[in-house]
Parts: C-alpha cells; structure tokens; sequence
C-alpha cells in the first residue's frame, strides 16, 4: 500500500518537547474525560500539541460550535490552548467534518494524514492510523464514501438537529458492532506500514485509533509506536500523552 505523497512539518529549532495524543473521544456523556482534557491544556509544558484523530466521538460540522453547548466548550478550550502554543489536529474516523472554519476560530493548523514531522534531526511519521487496517474492507469503503467532498457537502446541508440524529444513529451502530463477540478488530498491516515508513524515509511511524497502545518492531530498524485512548472513568483511568524530547519518546500519564 502506498500513498501518492507525504505532507512534511520542519519543526522550529525552539522546539524542545512536543505532545502527541489521539483518541480522546470527547462527548457529553462522558465529563471524567473532557476534564482531564482540560487539566491537561492547562498544565502541559509542551511546546506544541499535535491531535492525531478522534478529539471528538463525533463533529458533525462547525456550525455545531457557534451555539450554546458541548461542542462550543470543547472549541473554547481549543482556542486558549492555541494562543499559548501551536495546536494540530488531524482528522480521524470519528470526527473528519472538522473543517477551515474550526480551524479558524480556534486558531489551530488541520494536519494531512499522513505528516512527517522533521525534529531533534530526525524524521517521525504521524498518521492517525485507520488508512492502514487493510483488512477492514467494510470501514475502508465506508471512510472513502464519507471522505468523499459530494458526501461531505450534502451531508453538512443538511439541518443541524437531522445531522445529530444520524450521528447517534451510527455511534449506536459502533456500540452494537463492539458488543458483538464475532467482531474481529483489524490491526494496522506491517507490510502497509513498512511501505509508507520507507517512503516517507522515516524509521518511526506514531499512530493511534486501534486503542492498543504498544511499540511494535517492524524490522530493518523500523517501528510503530501507538497511542493509548483517553478513559478517566475507566478503572483504572486512561489519559495518556506521548511525548517527544531531544532523547526521543516517553509515555506520560496524566492521571
């Protein structure tokens, strides 16, 4: 598997430390998480944050935030994190409506997927990762339809309150899907990793999406490293950030 070209980031030589994180899955349902978030936001000393897919469990168009609610708190808080550092995020498969508009308003930088982040004189390829579970045929059809710009505009045409029903109609679809004991949950292929490491001519691939926060040798000097979702209800609590210093990467939690 390869991919026609790879976005690249030169990180500024002021760059000392910088976080990557992914898979939060911000919703009202579930306060615990968002105020991790927050106190994360206030305290990191990072100098840049990179959101590598699934800040929200759902965005169903940036309008959404320019009334009274969840999703206007979350872009508060996005727009105060960004004017004391850069902020990047990157689409995932549960929030790719994130669009120009959110950006705009909250000061942050939409990252291609995948991104070569070029730092502390090495190449690190950032994705969020579902591109590359090949073996899910079913979501890889349905990410190219929703991926589509025809999609996506009649999609966003729709009314506010029509775009959230058929929001919750397809989370509960997820949760009946995880539910099922005859699912089986694709992996990120090596071989599609490998290829797009080589490529991008960078020895690390950081992803996340897979909830299996692991670092995986995949040979020849190459590895993937993954990311861990965000549950602070969970027992125990999951908020994990990676980060990434001069002596290269370290996995901090944060509760």
């Amino acid at each position: 598997m390869t991919h026609p070209a790879f976005a690249e980031l030169v990180a500024p030589a002021a760059w000392r430390t910088v976080d990557l994180l992914s898979d939060l899955h911000l919703q009202v349902s579930e306060p615990a998480t968002f105020e991790a978030w927050r106190g994360y936001l206030d305290t990191t000393p990072a100098d840049a944050i990179f959101l590598l897919g699934d800040l929200f469990e759902v965005w169903i168009g940036d309008d959404a935030a320019t009334l009274p609610g969840f999703e206007a708190q979350c872009a508060a808080l996005l727009r105060q994190a960004a004017e004391r550092r850069p902020v990047f995020v990157m689409h995932g498969n549960r929030d790719f409506l994130i669009g120009a508009e959110a950006a705009r308003q909250c000061g942050f930088t939409l990252l291609d997927d995948p991104t070569v982040l070029v730092m502390h004189g090495k190449r690190w390829l950032l994705s969020h990762g579902d591109a590359l579970c090949i073996d899910d045929t079913d979501y890889l059809a349905f990410r190219t339809l929703v991926r589509a710009p025809d999609w996506q505009q009649a999609f966003l045409a729709r009314p506010l309150e029509e775009r959230r029903s058929l929001a919750r109609g397809m989370r509960a679809q997820s949760e009946d899907r995880k539910r099922n004991p005859d699912t089986v949950w694709a992996d990120v292929d090596a071989d599609a990793a490998r290829a797009w490491l080589r490529q991008a001519q960078a020895p690390t691939l950081i992803h996340g999406h897979t909830h299996r926060p692991a670092d995986h040798d995949l040979g020849d000097g190459l590895q993937r490293v993954v990311l861990s979702d965000w549950d602070a209800a969970a027992h125990p609590p999951r908020a994990q950030v990676l980060c990434l210093t001069p002596a290269g990467l370290q996995r901090v939690d944060i509760r």
